[in-house]
């Protein structure tokens, strides 16, 4: 695993949420690499830091409250009597009296009284005024909540922050463009199997330029060598085109995978051009894998080229 990749995961990481072959590999990684363990350890501080900060309220806050109610008691005034409003009509009235906060609490409160809008907004949304009466929170197959913090007071309720992500599930033929575009998005996804999956299924239509490119990133650069072996492949009916070539050569060079170069060097022959004799010269005095070396020997044999360079 390279540190870009281990990058992505270490917030993951952090909040239990990588599947238990991802955390693995992370911690083999973390194990050899002192600079990725040092950050683990600075967004746990984070996190720690973060977990303690409360609110203080003043002391003479509930004096002050009681103190307003005996008076207004003491005074005889009657209780206002507000007329109906509907739920749509609630809901915007504190969105009002959030919003007119927002300039004397700062950034971050603002950020948080957006994101809570922008929640109750969707639970609100197609749904007729006057007739939601509580927030529902029935378990669902489709949706998934990781809970993030629970705060209890003093009055037995409880303030519980949850993330939700609701899972839909979309089929189509391979031309379709909705669909590739799906597939390519999937090719760089955290998720090592999900895209294998879809390198695998994006293979034979690497036509598209946007499933070209996406094969040529993922045989360049993706972490997992069965990721590039399968992007590898599905480059094959390219094999002519100079900017595969290119970006080829150039991996060919670069990747630590004895069978992802050995896949690459049949490729790069298969459409012979005097730029490969370079790189496969190149590649022979560095070579420490005997069969890739071979591979080289040969292919350099039958295009009547020196093994060495001169």
């Amino acid at each position: 695993m390279t540190c870009d990749a281990a990058a992505k995961l270490i917030p993951l990481y952090g909040y239990g949420e990588l599947t238990p072959s991802e955390e693995e590999r992370l911690e083999r990684h973390l194990d050899q690499c002192a600079d990725c363990a040092l950050e683990v350890r600075r967004q746990r501080s984070l996190a720690a830091a973060l977990d303690e900060r409360r609110l203080q309220v003043p002391a003479a806050l509930l004096e002050d409250c009681r103190a307003g109610i005996v008076a207004a008691v003491d005074r005889g005034e009657p209780r206002a009597h507000r007329p109906a409003r509907g739920s749509w009509a609630l809901f915007w009235g504190a969105v009002s009296e959030s919003l007119a906060g927002l300039g004397r609490v700062g950034q971050p409160v603002s950020a948080v009284a957006l994101v809570a809008i922008g929640f109750f907004a969707a639970r609100f949304a197609g749904v007729g005024p006057g007739s939601i009466s509580t927030l529902s929170l029935a378990p669902s197959d489709s949706v998934f909540s990781t809970v993030r913090s629970v705060e209890p007071d003093n009055a037995g309720r409880v303030r519980i922050a949850f993330d939700e992500t609701r899972r839909r599930v979309v089929s189509g033929n391979l031309d379709d463009q909705a669909i590739q575009r799906l597939l390519v998005a999937a090719t760089r996804e955290d998720n090592a199997a999900v895209r294998v999956e879809s390198v695998d299924v994006l293979k034979n239509h690497a036509a598209s330029n946007e499933v070209r490119d996406a094969l040529l990133n993922a045989a360049s650069h993706d972490p997992n060598a069965g990721v590039r072996l399968k992007a590898v492949e599905g480059l094959k009916p390219l094999a002519g085109d100079p900017g595969v070539r290119r970006t080829l050569a150039q991996a060919l060079l670069t990747d630590d995978n004895a069978a992802v170069r050995t896949q690459v060097v049949d490729l790069l022959v298969s459409h012979r051009d005097d730029s490969v004799v370079g790189v496969l010269q190149g590649l022979v005095q560095r070579e420490d894998n005997s069969y890739v070396r071979l591979k080289c020997e040969q292919a350099l044999k039958e295009m009547n080229a020196s093994i060495g360079t001169f």
